[in-house]
């Protein structure tokens, strides 16, 4: 056989070989995690997949020590610190470093919500949404906070929360100059401002600036009270409720005027009781004009005119 014979021979062989292994179609997902079951196109995806799993994060940022498992991640965290927000969203404004991360906020935007729990039904329009919400679900809370023991379905919870005990509050508003530890309480606090309440309530018609305040109100009309105190067997709808509650029990009173020294268990009395040393009386009654301080006084005097 001469030496051309044997080329050709050879490529033949090496065709057949290759006809022989399994047809792999393109974008097909062979290479399986024994992990978790995720699957990749490619082995390379697999084998950097798997140093998750490890626990591995060789590389750390410098400005924050967060750690990663790949360069490629820390890059990413790093454009962050940066500040700079390339990506912006064509429908309300809002900017992101990633253009992962503005498609994944357009998707609210189009009212999708592809993702469902079965237990309750609420949907979500991420896979990762509705993974995190079903920890709700399973009663597990594995994030706790060292300083009050309070614990939590997740990290970014128990992050958020912390911020409480930091006493550091970053945003103020700029008509009250009250300050929060969140973006997102400063702008449910700006609504009282606006004076838009756009949720009501069916029952009774009375209406709240966020659908959590409208949530917690409808709790009255069904009656369910969960939360009852062991001292006196009072019960409440709410945890935070009973919690207050639970505080004249102790005989505690933390909140005290500077004026007259009259101390309270709670910074909601103290302002409100504040407010009659201002002498600031913005509730006034329709049929015989007398002023009052608090809106509900208003209303116990309305009665004597009905």
């Amino acid at each position: 056989m001469t030496s051309t014979q044997k080329d050709q021979h050879g490529a033949r062989s090496q065709r057949s070989q290759e006809a022989d292994k399994p047809h792999r179609r393109k974008g097909e997902k062979t290479y399986s995690c024994d992990e978790c079951g995720k699957s990749f196109t490619h082995s390379g995806h697999l084998k950097i997949h798997q140093l998750i799993h490890s626990g591995v994060k060789a590389y750390s940022c410098d400005l924050c020590g967060k750690s990663f498992t790949r360069a490629a991640d820390l890059k990413r965290h790093q454009v962050i610190h940066s500040g700079v927000k390339p990506y912006s969203c064509d429908e309300c404004g809002k900017s992101f470093t990633q253009a992962g991360n503005l498609k994944t906020h357009q998707l609210i935007h189009s009212g999708v919500k592809a993702y469902s729990c079965d237990l309750c039904g609420k949907s979500f329009t991420e896979a990762g949404s509705l993974k995190t919400h079903q920890l709700i679900h399973s009663g597990v809370k594995a994030y706790s906070c060292d300083l009050c023991g309070k614990s939590f379905t997740g990290g970014g919870n128990l992050k958020t929360h912390q911020l409480i005990h930091s006493g550091f509050k970053p945003y103020s508003c700029e008509l009250c100059g009250k300050s929060f530890t969140e973006a997102g309480s400063l702008k449910t606090h700006q609504l009282i401002h606006s004076g838009v309440k756009a949720y009501s309530c069916d029952l009774c018609g009375k209406s709240f600036t966020g659908g959590g305040s409208l949530k917690t109100h409808q709790l009255l009309h069904s009656g369910f009270k969960p939360y009852s105190c062991e001292l006196c067997g009072k019960s409440f709808t709410q945890s935070g409720t009973l919690k207050k509650h639970q505080l004249l029990h102790s005989g505690v009173k933390a909140y005290s005027c500077d004026l007259c020294g009259k101390s309270f268990t709670e910074g909601g009395k103290l302002k409100m009781h504040q407010l009659i040393h201002s002498g600031f009386k913005p509730y006034s009654c329709e049929l015989c004009g007398k002023s009052f301080t608090q809106s509900g006084t208003l209303k116990k005097h309305q009665l004597i005119h009905s």
